[in-house]
């Protein structure tokens, strides 16, 4: 049998999820698999009519602020022109039903899976088709040059003599005679919602890189109580958005070790390394720490104009007192020598 598998994941807010799905286990995962994962949650479902195909689309969401949309389909001939094509559409048409449910188009990620499965032997007699395989992993239609297939191909994990998984940035090949596939995608779907999730969090903190500025623009040369305001609501969205991001972040890869040496932490390891996440959450934690360290010196700053404020108005009320004092031995002069 041979099945592809297509998905979407986008931002989105406002859900109301039906119920919550349950992880499905390969016979090798531990028991806590399903508790080491992020929980999606059900939306509802749609059928749509893709290459003359009724393909049911599951919509499912990660609260509070990704929605899913996947569709499965079996297919003759993975290796094929046709599938690919199949493919392309039916990403498509899981962008317009995540938009429909609020999806936001610019920050998506989408991924497809071929499985294959009820063969004998081991995997590798598929490797004649080892141009067609690069070709999907990569969303390229164009003849890859055989060094670029060659390094395609070498990013893969086997478990037991007769399956494999080779993955890379667009799509997974998933070669399993029993058809155990279930765990596996929903390790990538993961992956990819952590990717999409240091995209989201990325272009805020870029928006609030520049707010900052506009901020400090805005007060050079003088002090603003209202702007003043605006600053320390500013500083206490960094801190709030800091603590929740980093722990947010920090939990999925330390409930992932818990699985251990499983097949399943070494498979999304892989999957983390091919989306390169490390290097997005380096960037995410530099801004941050670039955002506390302003906020920080300019609330300092504005601190000590107040400061300066604040010893400026004694002063002045200090020779209004003076003054007052003055008038009044002057009149209490005037008093007793008329």
């Amino acid at each position: 049998m041979q099945k592809l598998i297509a998905f979407v994941l986008a931002e989105a807010t406002n859900f109301k999820a039906q119920k919550r799905q349950s992880i499905p286990q390969s016979e090798s995962a531990p028991h806590y698999f399903g508790d080491s994962l992020p929980q999606q949650v059900s939306v509802g479902k749609e059928k749509a009519h893709v290459e003359g195909l009724e393909i049911n689309f599951e919509i499912r969401a990660y609260l509070p602020d990704v929605v899913l949309v996947e569709a499965q389909v079996e297919i003759e001939d993975v290796f094929s022109e046709k599938a690919f094509e199949l493919r392309e559409k039916l990403i498509k048409k899981c962008h317009e039903i995540a938009k429909k449910r609020g999806g936001n188009f610019n920050y998506s990620e989408e991924y497809a899976v071929a499985v294959v499965s009820g063969y004998n032997g081991d995997p590798d007699q598929f490797f004649r088709y080892s141009s067609q395989i690069a070709g999907f992993l990569k969303s390229e239609r164009l003849p890859l040059d055989e060094k670029e297939i060659e390094y395609t191909l070498s990013t893969q994990i086997k478990y037991a003599k007769d399956d494999l998984v080779i993955l890379d940035w667009d799509g997974a090949f998933i070669f399993d005679p029993k058809g155990e596939y279930k765990s596996v995608t929903e390790l990538l779907q993961v992956a990819n919602l952590q990717l999409l999730r240091y995209r989201i969090l990325d272009h805020d903190l870029d928006a609030r890189l520049g707010k900052t500025a506009k901020i400090m623009r805005s007060k050079l040369g003088r002090l603003d109580i209202f702007r003043n305001r605006e600053l320390k609501q500013a500083f206490k969205d960094v801190i709030q958005i800091h603590s929740i991001s980093i722990a947010e972040f920090e939990a999925v890869d330390r409930d992932i070790k818990l699985i251990g040496e499983w097949y399943s932490a070494r498979l999304y390891e892989m999957a983390a390394k091919k989306f390169k996440l490390e290097p997005w959450k380096q960037s995410v934690k530099e801004k941050l720490e670039s955002l506390e360290e302003i906020y920080s010196i300019v609330a300092e700053n504005f601190s000590v104009s107040r400061t300066h404020l604040l010893e400026m108005v004694q002063i002045i009320l200090f020779f209004i007192l003076q003054a007052g004092w003055f008038v009044l031995i002057i009149l209490e002069f005037l008093y007793f020598t008329r």
